[in-house]
């Protein structure tokens, strides 16, 4: 299958991100060579900053294989924003649909016919403290198994020092190094010709976060925490923490303050 032609749209964002990026990252890119040079396949990207999609972008434009990300079907509506994510072919995700695996037929057909899906597992920002990948949601998992594609793990880090996760304010002096490494594809056969089930999609996507995880540890140079972050933990903590605060102020009494921490 050849390779997808370089249109106009994609030229046109990349003479305008290049420049800039260029002029505020130093860059250090690794295992361009795990990119397969022809046929579908997925990547799977941590997400540590607002800035760190172009920066992937950059990255996957100069292996000559174009990206197509997932996003927000909400975005394609945009004004600017949405005449170039339909432009260069993003794929929009219809979060209300009823059918989860109908959510990704797009990123299934652009894979059958051998075009690179971009997805950024964690579905947002990273929350972890420590800014570690998450846990992950099951979407890149699905589509990995209906297809069978090579599922490439890449690690990013540098664009959460030029401007933090969540953060609107930019930390441009000293110039920072965006580094970028892909990794080998991910051995997922251990999940094929299963059924779909739940608990076999979130099976598969630990095992995709891991792979995410340990390409981050070779660029930072350190362990990634045993337990991984998970947002919605977290969330459940927070709430039982607010109702036992609430019961204490009713009775009186002490609020409860077992668990009280990190919520990692």
């Amino acid at each position: 299958m050849p390779r997808r032609r370089i249109g106009f749209w994609y030229r046109f964002a990349a003479v305008i991100a290049k420049p800039p990026l260029v002029l505020l990252l130093k860059r250090d890119w690794r295992g361009m060579e795990n990119i397969p040079a022809e046929g579908g396949f997925i990547t799977v990207v941590n997400h540590i900053s607002h800035v760190d999609p172009l920066v992937y972008a950059h990255y996957q434009y100069n292996t000559g294989r174009l990206p197509r990300f997932l996003a927000k079907s909400g975005l394609f509506k945009k004004g600017f924003v949405g005449t170039m994510m339909r432009g260069t072919g993003q794929i929009p995700v219809y979060r209300e649909s009823t059918d989860a695996l109908s959510a990704f037929r797009a990123a299934i057909d652009a894979v059958n016919r051998g075009e690179c899906v971009a997805f950024y597992p964690e579905g947002t920002l990273t929350r972890d403290p420590d800014v570690w990948p998450m846990t992950g949601k099951t979407g890149a998992a699905r589509v990995a198994l209906s297809t069978k594609c090579p599922v490439i793990p890449v690690a990013q880090w540098g664009a959460n020092e030029l401007l933090p996760p969540y953060s609107k304010k930019p930390s441009p002096f000293p110039r920072k190094t965006a580094r970028v490494v892909a990794g080998p594809p991910i051995d997922l056969s251990r999940f094929h010709d299963r059924e779909m089930t739940p608990e076999l999609l979130k099976e598969c996507t630990e095992a995709i976060m891991d792979a995410i995880t340990r390409e981050l540890e070779q660029i930072r140079g350190e362990k990634a925490p045993e337990r991984r972050y998970d947002p919605r933990e977290v969330r459940l903590e927070q709430r039982r923490r607010a109702a036992a605060r609430q019961a204490a102020e009713r009775t009186g009494g002490p609020a409860a303050t077992a668990g009280e921490g990190n919520g990692k």
